[in-house]
């Protein structure tokens, strides 16, 4: 079902596709929500969704931010960031699969498009999630958080994908769920397809190719006529 689209736009014959990942492919931002929750609430910080979602899901802002300098040496963070990450690996053991339609769109689309995943986790991470799925032959590449310096909404994942895959701006097109991902997107000139749930269902997608509220309609959107 479209939520909101601009069809005409979405006509282009595009060469390349690029996922993110979490959100998109794979059930995950509500498992990293609660991984910081919990290493912060150490702190004594309370981290709502709301603040996770300003800060990481539409800032990209890493979440140490809100721990007091003064309180806090650099060496101190970085004990919070390797726990909070061995956390978080500890839960990915036990996620489920894929997001509903995902394998069969992914099947579908891979006829016609070259497609990369863009996603801002680490690769032990990202690993973890894919260890019981069977889709990443499907893409050609895989950029993960060691791939480039600057993370999303900076563009460079992005621009280092259009790079791997081989075409320009105007020949791909980038899923996000997320409104940081949707600023990176836009900043390297790539149109913007988002599906949006969990925890990013109430965020500001303005200037989106389209706002679909389940993958299975993306072929519909991005074939040719």
């Amino acid at each position: 079902m479209i939520v909101t689209a601009s069809i005409d736009m979405a006509k282009k014959r595009y060469r390349a596709i690029l996922f993110d990942n979490d959100g998109v492919l794979i059930d995950t931002e509500h498992l990293y929500y609660r991984a910081n929750r919990e290493i912060l609430k150490k702190a004594g910080i309370d981290l709502t969704e709301e603040m996770f979602v300003e800060y990481f899901l539409r800032q990209g802002e890493g979440l140490w931010k809100l721990l007091p300098a003064a309180d806090y040496s650099p060496d101190e963070v970085e004990r919070f960031r390797n726990e909070r990450n061995r956390l978080y690996y500890s839960m990915l053991q036990n996620i489920g699969g894929l997001i509903d339609g995902v394998r069969e769109t992914l099947i579908v689309l891979r006829e016609q498009y070259a497609m990369g995943i863009v996603t801002s986790c680490r690769k032990s991470h990202f690993d973890a999630m894919h260890a019981q799925t069977d889709i990443i032959p499907l893409f050609d590449f895989v950029l993960t958080r060691e791939s480039y310096e600057h993370s999303k909404p900076h563009p460079e994942p992005y621009l280092l994908a259009l790079e791997r895959a081989g075409v320009r701006a105007d020949d791909a097109v980038v899923v996000e769920d997320s409104e940081r991902g949707l600023a990176a997107a836009k900043a390297a000139g790539i149109d913007c397809v988002v599906i949006p749930r969990g925890l990013t269902a109430g965020g500001d997608f303005q200037g989106a190719l389209v706002v679909l509220d389940s993958i299975t309609a993306l072929p519909g959107i991005i074939f040719p006529s």
